[in-house]
C-alpha cells in the first residue's frame, strides 16, 4: 500500500470515529443541565419510605435524593452529580450531599462547596403534611 492510500484510509477511519463519537455524545446536554421537573408525594407510612422516618435517613425516588436532617427537616436535590453523572449520598453528620466517585460536596440547598463538580445540584421544595411528604420543583 502506498503512502497516499494509507493516509486516506487513516483519515476516513478517524472521520468515522468522530462521527460515531458525536452521535453518542455531542448532542447530549451537559450532566445536570436539565434536571427533572418533579411533583410527587411520599407517604411516610409506606414501608418503601421507611428511611425518611429516621433522622439522618435518605432515599432515592424518581431521580431525586430525599433526606431527613438530624433536626428533622426534609431536603430534596437531584441525585445525579453534574461532574460525571454518579449518584450522590447524604451525610447527616456534616449535613451535606457527597459524591463518592470524585469527592464533590454539596450544601443542603445543592450548592457545590467542594470538588470537581462544575454545577450545583438542582434543589427541590419539600412540605410535610401529616405523614405525606410533597416534593416539587
Amino acid at each position: 500500500m502506498d503512502r497516499k492510500k494509507f493516509l486516506s484510509l487513516v483519515g476516513m477511519s478517524a472521520g468515522a470515529f468522530a462521527v460515531v463519537s458525536c452521535l453518542n455524545g455531542c448532542s447530549k446536554a451537559p450532566l445536570g443541565a436539565n434536571p427533572p421537573t418533579v411533583n410527587f408525594n411520599l407517604s411516610l407510612t409506606d414501608p418503601a419510605n421507611v428511611a425518611l422516618t429516621h433522622l439522618g435517613g435518605y432515599m432515592y425516588y424518581q431521580g431525586v435524593i430525599i433526606a431527613r436532617t438530624t433536626a428533622g427537616l426534609f431536603l430534596a436535590v437531584s441525585q445525579t452529580c453534574p461532574h460525571q453523572g454518579n449518584t450522590v449520598v447524604y451525610e447527616s453528620g456534616p449535613n451535606d450531599f457527597y459524591c463518592p466517585a470524585h469527592s464533590s460536596v454539596f450544601a443542603p440547598n445543592g450548592q457545590v462547596t467542594g470538588g470537581p463538580s462544575p454545577q450545583n445540584l438542582k434543589s427541590y421544595n419539600t412540605q410535610l403534611t401529616g405523614t405525606t411528604l410533597h416534593v416539587w420543583g
